[in-house]
């Protein structure tokens, strides 16, 4: 399905759930999909809808426009904020953007175009990040004189490294797709929209075709708490253990087995 022209309407974030597949779609082309205050609480209800919904397997994160996201709207630092407006604020981003690393589920990420600010937090809170020659990212915080937030600061060391991640967030410089993957920001980079979709559905179908997806599961959170430090090997062992016998993964073996 083709992206609404940046013309249209722009709307708080959306829900597609069909065939085990939901795709969570920012929609503000006009701002670059900047995350205005009201839509964060919307994404958090988003998340709770996909974790309650059993028939969900995988998640897509994708973005309508030329512009992946803009970040987060900055327009109320240095301002007080009105009583209430504090949960829908940036503090309430960074537990939304948790939520998203947490998810049960793999999550992809198809990055269209530029990504700011919080954007690549977002991001980078997904299992994979595919994304298309010519766009860039920044984290500009340092330049507003923002300190960041504990855990999105910690995804970055995490996932990318810390050298890579002082370089992003003290010289808030931009960097382009290659050196996006020479981090490890980007898993693959694609030549076009086109083929930027068609590999995000290869992804997503590889993932819904799975064996089991509980499987799958235990083991991004598995390899999630390794990376942070605080792996529970007898949990992992015991998962081991409890699938290296199963009747399933017999079965998958002898199929495997019978092909020519």
């Amino acid at each position: 399905m083709r992206d609404p022209a940046p013309t249209e309407p722009s709307s708080a974030p959306t829900l597609v759930v069909e065939r085990g597949l939901a795709t969570i779609r920012l929609n503000r082309p006009r701002h670059h999909n900047r995350l205005e205050p009201a839509d964060i609480p919307v994404l958090g209800a988003l998340l709770d809808t996909i974790a309650t919904d059993q028939s969900v397997r995988v998640v897509v994160l994708r973005a309508t426009g030329k512009s992946f996201c803009a970040g987060y709207d900055l327009a109320d630092l240095g301002q007080p904020m009105p009583p209430g407006m504090e949960e829908a604020g940036i503090g309430s981003l960074a537990a939304v953007i948790d939520a998203l690393e947490q998810c049960r589920l793999p999550t992809i990420c198809a990055l269209n175009g530029p990504v700011f600010g919080g954007g690549t937090d977002l991001a980078l809170a997904c299992d994979f990040r595919l994304g298309v020659t010519g766009i860039r990212m920044l984290m500009p915080a340092a330049r507003f004189g923002l300190h960041y937030y504990h855990s999105g600061m910690r995804r970055y060391v995490e996932r990318l490294g810390v050298g890579a991640a002082k370089r992003l967030f003290l010289l808030g410089e931009p960097i382009d797709a290659a050196e996006m993957l020479r981090i490890g920001y980007l898993d693959e980079i694609l030549p076009d929209q086109p083929a930027l979709e068609a590999r995000t559905a290869e992804m997503a179908a590889t993932l819904l075709q799975a064996a089991s997806g509980s499987v799958i599961n235990s083991m991004k959170q598995v390899l999630n708490r390794i990376a942070g430090g605080d792996p529970d090997s007898a949990q992992a062992d015991a998962a081991w253990q409890a699938t290296r016998h199963s009747p399933d993964v017999g079965a998958a073996v002898a199929a495997a087995r019978a092909k020519p």
